[in-house]
């Protein structure tokens, strides 16, 4: 039988047997798609680079969808310090040890200058009001982004927001003895380090305070800008890597991103009009997004100016927040870290200054180590913001093609063994051993945080004086490890499962007197 002759008989068998046709194309198709995307995802693979090979159509997710990072290092061990993983059809490389990442992301600052696209962030959360600076890919808008945000955040200019870091410091310290009626309640602190986050943030962006955690404001955006991290999340949107599953026209992800969004907009409008009125009537306090919006040689348009806006809001509330909430729940654990640091602190303060002179600029050394363990051990984003290659790149001979997306995970290079012989410890005394160790928190390479010396200094001052007016005192029994002890391992940021702890005042009768002085 010829071969025309054979469709002529297939095409007859079709229109008699319409229904087995059906049924057959049911089973058959499903079958033929994962095929040819299984043909697909092989060879998108990169040539010579190691890696897990994954499952049809999902290729690693399944994996990685809990403590990724972990997961990573874990792989690390198997397959090297640098190696691909695919989500979905896309490969991804996955960047793990100190000495990789200075390789690679030094070696090729401008070559990983860009930022991935992904469909939930960017096409359907992000659609108004645009994205941050760190989810920005490269463009002329972001370079203009980059050097605004840089101007506000330099050493200069975080000197002038040392009145505000004093204000917030303070009121965060009173909040906790407060609440916690003077060490006799024990007290849950993580609305008071989220308070002293957004207002901090809505301080130096807006000029505007935020005084109490009943202000509507505060549950709005607490709320809502935690939603939106879990969307930037590298692991938990699945559409990102399979998009056939964006057609699903029930898709509760995208219709929630869509909420999120505009309730973003809504309070980010509210903010934006509130400063211009302030700026028209002559009654507006000096801030980022004032200096910038005056500032003839800026160039901004308003969407840039909203970048920079969301830039300050949702890294505040990233960074200091995370890092308060674990450092604080780990000093509830281990009263001799808390003693040490005291008797450090008692070299230039008595119990009776429990206020530190905000305009110390980090001349305690021992609360500087503090900061970059607490930094090391509790990495913020364990998976650094996805970089996307412009060039083709080349590792140990391994061509890494344009357009590729490079993860870099910040904490498996915090807890190098190469670089460190106890990482798994929290110990601050590291620092002063190994002064110049790196430090990946913030990142690494072009696309680092341009907020790390806001950050540095505003956790120098909040442990600084949190430790010299109270003690912490065991309520709950928490697991302050990292990876075991974090509320939602799928997320990108890394928070600790909500705990409660006793705050007591040192020196009850100066701390009183010090948290009476006005503002």
């Amino acid at each position: 039988m010829t071969i025309a002759n054979l469709l002529v008989s297939l095409n007859n068998q079709v229109h008699e047997n319409k229904g087995q046709s059906l049924l057959v194309t049911l089973l058959i198709g499903p079958l033929i798609y994962i095929f040819i995307n299984e043909l697909i995802r092989h060879n998108a693979r990169i040539s010579n680079l190691k890696g897990p090979s994954g499952l049809p159509l999902i290729g690693n997710i399944w994996d990685i969808h809990i403590n990724a990072a972990e997961k990573y290092r874990a792989w690390a061990k198997k397959y090297g310090p640098v190696y691909q993983i695919q989500l979905g059809n896309i490969p991804i490389v996955v960047v793990n040890s100190a000495a990789a990442a200075r390789t690679i992301f030094g070696a090729n600052a401008q070559a990983l200058s860009s930022r991935p696209e992904f469909y939930t962030f960017h096409k359907v959360l992000s659609d108004t009001a645009g994205t941050t600076i760190g989810t920005s890919p490269y463009s002329d808008s972001l370079k203009r982004r980059r050097k605004g945000a840089a101007s506000a955040l330099n050493r200069p200019s975080v000197a002038t927001y040392v009145d505000h870091l004093d204000v917030e410091t303070r009121d965060f310290v009173k909040e906790l003895f407060e609440y916690g009626k003077g060490g006799s309640t024990p007290v849950d602190p993580m609305p008071m380090i989220q308070r002293l986050s957004l207002s901090l943030a809505l301080t130096l962006n807006w000029g505007i305070r935020l005084k109490s955690q009943k202000d509507d404001l505060f549950s709005e955006i607490t709320h809502v800008e935690e939603e939106i991290s879990r969307f930037r999340s590298t692991t938990g949107n699945l559409q990102d890597y399979i998009p056939i599953l964006r057609l699903n026209p029930f898709n509760l992800h995208s219709t929630k991103a869509r909420e999120m969004r505009n309730r973003r907009d809504k309070y980010l409008t509210a903010l934006n009009n509130g400063l211009d009125e302030r700026i028209a009537n002559g009654t507006y306090k000096p801030c980022i997004q004032a200096n910038v919006i005056m500032d003839k040689e800026a160039k901004l348009n308003k969407d840039e100016l909203t970048s920079i806006s969301l830039t300050m809001l949702s890294g505040g509330l990233d960074t200091v927040t995370t890092q308060v909430a674990w450092f604080v729940a780990y000093l509830s654990q281990h009263p001799e870290i808390q003693e040490k640091a005291v008797s450090e602190i008692r070299k230039f303060y008595s119990e009776k200054q429990p206020m530190c002179d905000e305009q110390d600029d980090q001349k305690c050394e021992y609360i500087v180590a503090l900061v970059k363990e607490s930094l090391r051990y509790y990495t913020v984003l364990r998976l650094a913001l996805p970089r996307a290659s412009i060039r083709d790149i080349v590792y140990e001979g391994v061509t890494i093609p344009k357009g590729t997306v490079v993860f870099l995970n910040a904490w498996a290079c915090n807890m190098d063994d190469q670089v460190w012989s106890d990482p798994e410890v929290f110990r601050p005394e590291r620092w002063f051993e190994q002064p110049d160790a790196p430090l990946f928190t913030y990142g690494v390479g072009y696309r680092m945080c341009a907020g790390s010396l806001l950050a540095n200094r505003e956790l120098y001052l909040v442990y600084m004086r949190l430790l010299n007016s109270l003690k912490i005192e065991k309520s709950d029994e928490v697991d302050c490890h990292p990876i075991t002890g974090s509320l939602d391992p799928t997320s990108l940021v890394a928070l600790p499962r909500r705990y409660k702890a006793i705050f007591k005042p040192r020196n009850p009768e100066a701390l009183q007197k010090a948290l009476a002085v006005e503002n």
